[in-house]
């Protein structure tokens, strides 16, 4: 029953039980207590100890009702930070809660150190957490979500499997967004700079590559001299050969992957002289640089070079000078397998 009634039904029932006992007994009934007498009609002290049972009924519903009250806002409160867990569960993004009821405390905080992953769509839900569950599946099919209008951009950390894909799923759709990766790569996790690079270095010209070279690695820029054809060269000159060789740690292999690309494109002398400065500066490079004096038929300066060296290195590049000046008709791939140079 609602109070209202309550009061107003209490109140008439007092009401009707005094005017019947005043119709039957209209007289007074008097009391003494305390040397003080106290004279009130018959009707009233019927009615008095229900007036009493009435006002005590109204303090217990009041404290009663209060305590409910209290208990309800911290239901309502509860409801609330429960949905922040899960909300921050799902973006995969955890956070410790602080919950006023124990029933919710006990299970609860098992969403502050768990991460939630929706795989269908969700019907009933809040339409906050109905939102994100439609975000994340969005990202999860391989659309590019715009978290910024979403509002989101500042919901994830770098290295978020949420955000690593959605940044994924733009790096495909966004040539300038390859860019920006490759500009600001302490801003995006390693994942994202590696499929960044990978695609930059699959579509990029070296002139517009060579800004890049100390955030390159020796894969990707291979990728790039491999690209290298008669129809394109990509703008690949001497000068940006050695940016990158100065930005990257090559190994013998790689020094012997750049010389049988430069030597279809650059001219013998201006490539020589590129090689004959990476070998001064490193032993990695000395087969690469060997390799071309073989490949440019210069027997005199291979002879000059190996005298240089101890007799016990370069055995094979040896061999072959030696069978060359019998006959001049063997070529390195008859005798080396370049792949085996620097082994």
């Amino acid at each position: 029953m609602r109070l209202g009634l309550y009061i107003f039904a209490t109140l008439l029932l007092m009401a009707i039980v005094a005017a019947v006992t005043y119709t039957i007994n209209s007289g007074h009934y008097a009391i003494e207590m305390m040397g003080i007498n106290f004279s009130f009609p018959v009707a009233a002290w019927i009615v008095f100890p229900m007036f009493i049972l009435f006002l005590f009924t109204l303090i217990h519903m009041f404290f009663y009702g209060l305590k409910n009250y209290f208990m309800l806002k911290k239901w309502q409160k509860d409801t609330n930070t429960l949905e922040d867990a899960l909300y921050w569960s799902l973006v995969n993004e955890p956070k410790e809660q602080k919950y006023a009821i124990d029933s919710f405390r006990n299970s609860a905080l098992l969403l502050g150190k768990a991460s939630l992953e929706v795989s269908e769509s969700v019907e009933g839900v809040t339409p906050r957490l109905s939102r994100v569950v439609s975000i994340i599946q969005k990202i999860k099919k391989g659309d590019y979500v715009d978290l910024k209008e979403e509002k989101m951009s500042k919901v994830f950390h770098a290295k978020n499997p949420i955000l690593v894909q959605n940044n994924l799923n733009r790096l495909h759709s966004d040539d300038k967004f390859v860019e920006e990766v490759m500009r600001s790569t302490k801003e995006y996790s390693d994942e994202v700079h590696a499929k960044a690079l990978e695609i930059f270095a699959s579509k990029a010209k070296f002139e517009k590559a060579r800004k890049y070279a100390k955030v390159f690695d020796v894969k990707n820029f291979l990728v790039m001299l491999k690209r290298v054809s008669p129809e394109d060269t990509l703008e690949l000159h001497p000068e940006i050969i050695s940016e990158f060789v100065d930005a990257l740690n090559l190994s013998c292999e790689d020094y012997l992957a750049i010389a049988t690309v430069t030597k279809k494109y650059f001219q013998p002398e201006e490539n020589l002289a590129l090689f004959s400065t990476f070998q001064s500066q490193t032993e990695k490079a000395q087969n690469a640089y060997l390799y071309l004096l073989f490949e440019y038929e210069l027997l005199d300066q291979v002879a000059r070079y190996l005298e240089e060296q101890d007799e016990d290195d370069f055995i094979k590049f040896r061999a072959l000078y030696e069978l060359k000046k019998e006959h001049h008709k063997y070529q390195l791939k008859d005798i080396i397998d370049i792949g085996f140079i620097c082994k």
